[in-house]
């Protein structure tokens, strides 16, 4: 029988039972492809990271319960969590290599921690057949697309009334639609649905933020923003843009420790 270790972590708050929860998988090397979606499906979060040491760095994968992903951060900072804080692990700085995102690198200041990710810039696009009606007929003012689509609104309460249609969601084709808009009492604020990755409302989405900081930096004239994720479980990120990159910072809390057991 194989024993696996299990993590599990609240990301983007200080609250525990607020921002977006992520199972954390530390291995020795990595299991069959088959056997990580198995147990993102069985973990049933958001998303699922299973990381292996690289020297002294780690390599690092994402599933959501359907499918492997190509960018998380809010599984990223979770993980980055767990080993500053559960595995001694010695300085500030982690370099997480990537199949599909390059280095990520988390920066660790007291109980802040700083994830360095690529900028992805949203190109306008026509609205495709189906979202308006999938998000409940609010028209947005701007429709654009980088993996996933992004709409924009006029006001934050539209952000917060939004009452998606999940099923309809999930034919649209893109694996998810950030919606967003200027913040109350925040730069900006979001939602994100991925119902075809088996993620009907993600609480807290980083990868979502590559796209989202960019786009609110050119439209506010600043590069450092202040936002919210206004999910039910709530997170808040400090953000950055830096050139080609992007800065977000967010606090976590450890919720469990375990063990998987595998034939």
């Amino acid at each position: 029988m194989k024993i696996i270790p299990i993590y599990q972590a609240d990301a983007f708050t200080d609250q525990l039972f607020g921002g977006n929860p992520a199972a954390i998988c530390p291995l020795k090397s990595w299991l069959p492809d088959a056997q990580m979606q198995k147990i993102a499906s069985e973990n049933n979060l958001a998303e699922t990271a299973f990381f292996i040491p690289q020297g002294k760095d780690f390599e690092i994968r994402w599933f959501t319960p359907e499918l492997e992903i190509d960018l998380c951060g809010h599984a990223t900072l979770a993980t980055a969590h767990i080993i500053f804080t559960q595995m001694n692990y010695i300085g500030d700085v982690i370099n997480f290599n990537t199949l599909t995102a390059g280095c990520l690198t988390v920066t660790r200041s007291g109980n802040l921690y700083t994830l360095d990710f690529p900028s992805r810039i949203a190109e306008p696009c026509q609205m495709p057949a189906g979202l308006i009606e999938a998000l409940g007929r609010t028209q947005p003012k701007e429709v654009l697309r980088s993996r996933d689509f992004m709409l924009v609104y006029h006001t934050e309460t539209e952000i917060r009334s939004l009452k998606p249609d999940f099923v309809a969601l999930s034919k649209i084709d893109a694996l998810g639609v950030i919606v967003t808009a200027p913040g109350d009492s925040c730069d900006f604020v979001s939602r994100f649905f991925a119902p075809a990755a088996g993620i009907s409302e993600d609480p807290v989405t980083g990868s979502a933020h590559c796209n989202l900081i960019p786009y609110w930096a050119d439209k506010l004239n600043k590069n450092k923003l202040h936002a919210y994720q206004v999910s039910a479980r709530l997170g808040e990120l400090w953000c950055e843009l830096k050139g080609d990159r992007v800065l977000m910072s967010g606090k976590a809390v450890t919720y469990l420790k375990g063990e998987i057991y595998l034939d």
